[in-house]
């Protein structure tokens, strides 16, 4: 367990940037709804938040109690993981204000088009995907890999026709996003 204390490490950090983020999605949640935004996606919400919690319990317990390594391609790994950052700001900054954590929109609202947005409908839902297979591998977390991988996947099903209906019903999303894939950037138009 000589790799103990960088886990809890990197955990922190990732755990810090989720309650910053938290913060952000706040201000931003506040912000909208004094614009008259509407929410979408209440039911599952709850489930998404109990998933990301519960992503890092296990991952904890299957560290300590099966006694999990650092992964020997760490290095490609943290590459990785930087990179899923990376897009994730990316992709934060490039909505602004109208970036949370939840289902919210705004009636009539530009569809924001630029930044990670120009080449994937949902970059921060491919970032989180990378993540949550990525940091378990670091740590040699198979278990934790496979399982959040899966719940995600689950997830992701509710999720986003559920966000894209709610952008198409009071927005141009349709239009603005009809040569763009979800996950899978289009390269040749």
């Amino acid at each position: 367990m000589d790799d103990l204390f960088p886990f809890i490490l990197f955990i922190s950090f990732i755990i810090l940037q989720r309650v910053v983020e938290l913060f952000v999605a706040k201000g931003n949640e506040k912000w909208m709804k004094q614009q008259g935004a509407v929410e979408f996606g209440e039911k599952h919400y709850k489930y998404m938040v109990m998933m990301h919690v519960l992503f890092f319990v296990v991952l904890m317990v299957e560290k300590v109690l099966l006694e999990r390594g650092l992964s020997r391609v760490w290095p490609f790994v943290l590459c990785l993981f930087c990179f899923a950052q990376f897009i994730r700001i990316w992709a934060i900054a490039s909505l602004g204000k109208y970036w949370n954590t939840k289902i919210l929109v705004l009636a009539g609202a530009q569809v924001v088009r630029k930044g990670p947005y120009r080449f994937l409908k949902h970059p921060n839902y491919f970032v989180v995907t990378i993540e949550l297979f990525v940091v378990p591998l670091l740590f040699n977390a198979y278990y934790t890999a496979f399982l959040f991988t899966i719940l995600n996947v689950i997830m992701l099903m509710i999720r986003i026709p559920e966000e894209e209906k709610a952008l198409s019903a009071l927005t141009k999303y349709e239009g603005v996003f009809q040569d763009c894939n979800r996950f899978i950037p289009r390269i040749v138009k």
